[in-house]
């Protein structure tokens, strides 16, 4: 009896790691002002979804061995919740995020204390800053977006501060205000974004480093694809950007799709709800 040959696809074998998050419940979602294109202060809003969809989120974290702590969600701050932008954390020590929105300025003293109650070593920053929005850890180096939020003086404090090379990316898209709506961190050297939001000199920078990136196609990172958070082997997304999907997939990562349609209301979806607390433990 022939048999037919039997073709093989390869894919890489990726291999989770640990991770410790700091989370913030939305019990007060709400979007009453509007300081980004997506925010309709006019469209209602449900925060019971809100909390119900960010639950989920919180437990696929914690199923897949993460740790997950908490910070207390305070009343007048609807978007507290996305904890990504309240600080930026590596090798255990803080850089304070500073807001340029006088709605949003109340989370960065918020998200200082907490660390501080804890014994980690703060820096409270000169500059505007949005944290995690605009501040990716790949390796040992940061990636740092400008041209809507975060002041580009800014990297150079964070350089400082971090004693890490910070590379600046401008945005030039105001639907992807934050680099994390941008661009999303898939292991130490990989990476997956959507070129048009960048400028033709940072576009040329991000091929440079990452020739093998991933590159977003305009439906996926107009459902918010690119705010993700990755582990090294599981890559959590919205459900709806099905070629981020597929390509996660061929690149030997475990795509998992969440819903997390009630806060995209306001602009964030899991990476925005989701602050990596990097390195030494607290004092």
């Amino acid at each position: 009896m022939s048999h037919q040959p039997t073709t093989h696809i390869t894919r890489p074998i990726r291999v989770a790691r640990p991770r410790r998050f700091l989370m913030c419940k939305p019990t007060h979602f709400e979007v009453t002002y509007s300081i980004n294109p997506w925010m309709q202060p006019g469209k209602p809003t449900d925060a019971g979804i809100a909390v119900a969809q960010w639950e989920r989120l919180r437990s696929l974290y914690l199923g897949f061995g993460h740790e997950v702590e908490l910070i207390d969600p305070v009343p007048g701050l609807p978007d507290m919740v996305f904890a990504a932008n309240g600080a930026t954390v590596v090798d255990g020590k803080v850089l304070s995020a500073s807001f340029r929105h006088s709605e949003r300025v109340p989370e960065g003293p918020a998200y200082l204390k907490w660390f501080q109650d804890r014994g980690f070593p703060a820096h409270e920053s000169e500059f505007v800053n949005e944290g995690e929005g605009d501040y990716l850890v790949t390796g040992e180096r940061i990636l740092a977006g400008t041209g809507f939020r975060t002041d580009r003086r800014s990297h150079l404090e964070a350089a400082r501060v971090f004693g890490r090379e910070v590379v600046t990316l401008e945005l030039v898209d105001d639907r992807f205000y934050h680099l994390d709506t941008a661009l999303a961190v898939l292991d130490d050297d990989e990476v997956m974004y959507y070129p048009p939001a960048f400028s033709a000199e940072s576009q040329a920078v991000l091929l440079e480093l990452y020739p093998d990136a991933i590159l977003a196609t305009d439906a996926d990172a107009e459902v918010f694809g690119l705010n993700a958070v990755s582990d090294g082997r599981h890559v959590l997304l919205a459900q709806e950007a099905t070629h981020l999907t597929e390509q996660l997939w061929a690149r030997g990562f475990v795509p998992i799709g969440v819903d997390l349609s009630e806060l995209l209301k306001s602009g964030g979806s899991a990476k925005c709800c989701t602050l990596e607390i990097r390195g030494a433990t607290a004092k």
